[in-house]
């Protein structure tokens, strides 16, 4: 059984009455102009032993480590009778108390300004909390059930969170740790649109909640859409999950000031942006519909990996090609079958990621099982030496890319059977469940919906553990949509990324197997003639570039770490695709293309 499922109704019932032993947090934001908040945590009848006091190292939903405590200070402790206790620190990480009464009250002032999915902002609009770069915590008493108490800065503020309702506005509760820190809050004057959803018979409660500066009617707007948006989903799985407490939040800021981002969480999911409604004509929906689609592929169909999430180190799984990818595809898939989108915009956004998969140099050099695991260098990762950028293709698009292949080939070899089937077939045996689940079960799952071990075994062997993809080209046919060539007699020599002004240098890697690679060009490189052209910036080296044809041989002369070198560039065709509907460029489809693209894509009016 996952622990992070919560407690009997009795023990949270215990909980609200004080009869069981919480972790007591108390939050206020007296300072909040200056994006400081107060936080006090209580642990009673901890023994006589010293307790350690700790901030988390990674956050749910990220897979790199975060250094949270970088950003508390001012550190203090006191017993149960208030008398000041000494603090040891013996590491950057935590704080340990060594001796007391039985009763240990941490105190200390954290600073947050940077409102995204992973850590937190406080100013006078908003306090926007994620709990482990906002809460410490002390070790071994995980499994204690958890109270926890705001005090707004603004009487217009109130609270957004899965976290489940206390006796008054500002009082939460969480059933153990692992909850708590899963748990985002949003304090602010936000509105709030809800609605229900028919789960078998089971209303489940849909809130949305929006922290921005724009009306009502927008917010109305976009509330309508993510209703289509979650009933497409529901439709995908044939179940809603069972939201704890009934209840799923999702928490939203759009402002000017907040950081683009998305990150989901079991009954909730923290969706910011920093343009208006207005500005991104609800592009907002993309990431909401991402988001809302993890609340059952990786919030209950869980990579084991993942299960408990060790707040201590990275957590790194080998099925992020299913867990984010997967769910990459269906994102914008469910927007089309809402209606919300067209075929056209849907062809667009997956096909600009088979376009950035299928000529991806990263590919050579590992699977997308390999891609999973890099993802603690990757995932919102710093450091100051460069790395590679070739070796990498992000499990994003690489996981959509495969989840396109998978749809369109099960569509033509097993005739009823979908993708749909393989998600259904995941959440009855390990969603619903909830037993985690390890890459060897996923191959279980296609054999059971196909029928067929050895297709499973040899799709898992050239796509998943290999480099494989699919040919697309006969798939997508199936559905009247033509892979086409976005400048098919362009002269191209890989994508070198110039400065729009001032000297032509190369800022990116350049990957190999282009022309600029085999000419032995490398990034800080500056380009300093083409053919007979001197090169002064970006514009000379496009026009040069348009000048030429596929198969020229042109000598590029550049400077590399201050020495002038020569080279033959072998310019070839540019490799870019898009994706067209064959109507769109004056092919007639056939009936049963059409049938296909409907029973695929939906059939909502465009």
């Amino acid at each position: 059984m996952s622990v992070r499922r919560l407690l009997t109704a009795a023990a949270s019932a215990a909980l609200m009455t004080g009869v069981a032993q919480a972790q007591e947090y108390r939050v206020s934001f007296d300072n909040a102009v200056h994006h400081e908040a107060q936080v006090s945590v209580t642990y009673r009848d901890v023994g006589s032993g010293p307790v350690r006091f700790q901030m988390s190292r990674s956050s749910p939903g990220r897979y790199a480590i975060h250094e949270f405590a970088k950003n508390v200070y001012s550190v203090s402790a006191v017993d149960g009778r208030g008398r000041d206790l000494t603090i040891d620190r013996t590491d950057p990480y935590g704080w340990t108390v060594p001796g007391h009464d039985g009763t240990v009250t941490l105190s200390y002032t954290l600073f947050a300004d940077r409102s995204d999915g992973t850590y937190a902002q406080i100013d006078a609009t908003h306090a926007h909390l994620n709990m482990p770069a906002t809460l410490a915590w002390a070790t071994g008493f995980d499994d204690r059930p958890v109270e926890i108490v705001f005090k707004p800065y603004d009487d217009s503020w109130k609270v957004a969170t899965q976290l489940e309702p206390g006796p008054d506005p500002f009082t939460f509760a969480a059933p153990n740790l692992q909850y708590l820190m899963d748990s985002p809050v949003e304090l602010s004057n936000h509105m709030v649109r809800q609605w229900t959803v028919d789960d078998a018979g089971v209303p489940r409660t849909l809130r949305l909640a929006v922290h921005h500066a724009g009306t009502e009617e927008e917010m109305d707007v976009f509330a309508e859409r993510a209703k289509k948006v979650v009933d497409a989903q529901i439709a995908v799985f044939g179940d809603a999950p069972d939201f704890d407490f009934g209840t799923y939040t999702f928490i939203a800021d759009y402002l000017p000031y907040v950081n683009g981002d998305g990150m989901e969480h079991r009954n909730s999911t923290v969706i910011n942006n920093t343009r208006s409604f207005k500005e991104a004509d609800f592009a907002q929906i993309g990431t909401l519909s991402h988001e809302f689609f993890h609340a059952w592929n990786v919030e209950r169909i869980r990579p084991a990996e993942l299960e408990p999430f060790d707040f201590t180190r990275a957590n790194a799984t080998p099925s992020l090609w299913f867990a984010e990818g997967f769910t990459n595809y269906y994102g914008p898939l469910t927007i089309r079958r809402a209606g919300v989108s067209t075929v056209d915009r849907f062809l667009a956004d997956i096909g600009n990621q088979v376009n950035g998969v299928s000529n991806a140099s990263g590919r050579r050099y590992g699977s997308p099982q390999e891609m999973s695991l890099r993802a603690p260098f990757v995932d919102a990762a710093t450091a100051i030496d460069p790395v590679n950028d070739n070796i990498f293709v992000s499990y994003y698009p690489y996981g959509a890319v495969i989840a396109l292949g998978l749809d369109l080939t099960l569509r033509q070899r097993f005739p009823g059977v979908t993708l749909d089937d393989l998600m259904r077939r995941m959440w009855q045996t390990h969603g619903i469940t909830e037993r985690a689940y390890r890459p060897e079960d996923l191959q279980t799952a296609l054999t059971q919906v196909t029928g067929d071990a050895a297709f499973a075994e040899d799709f898992f062997a050239r796509m998943i553990r290999g480099r494989d993809l699919p040919d697309f080209a006969p798939l997508l046919a199936q559905a009247g949509v033509s892979m086409e060539p976005v400048n098919p007699d362009a002269a191209w020599a890989g994508a070198a990324r110039l400065p729009a002004t001032g000297a032509p240098i190369i800022g990116g890697a350049v990957a190999p197997g282009t022309p600029l690679y085999e000419a032995g060009l490398d990034r800080g490189d500056q380009i300093v003639a083409l053919g007979e052209t001197e090169i002064d910036d970006q514009a000379g080296w496009i026009a040069a570039l348009a000048a030429a044809k596929p198969g020229d041989d042109l000598p590029i002369r550049f400077l590399q770490r201050g020495v002038e070198r020569s080279a033959t560039l072998h310019l070839v065709a540019d490799p870019s695709f898009r994706l067209v509907r064959m109507e769109a460029d004056g092919e007639a489809i056939t009936p049963a293309q059409q049938a296909f693209r409907d029973a695929w894509l939906g059939v909502p009016k465009e």
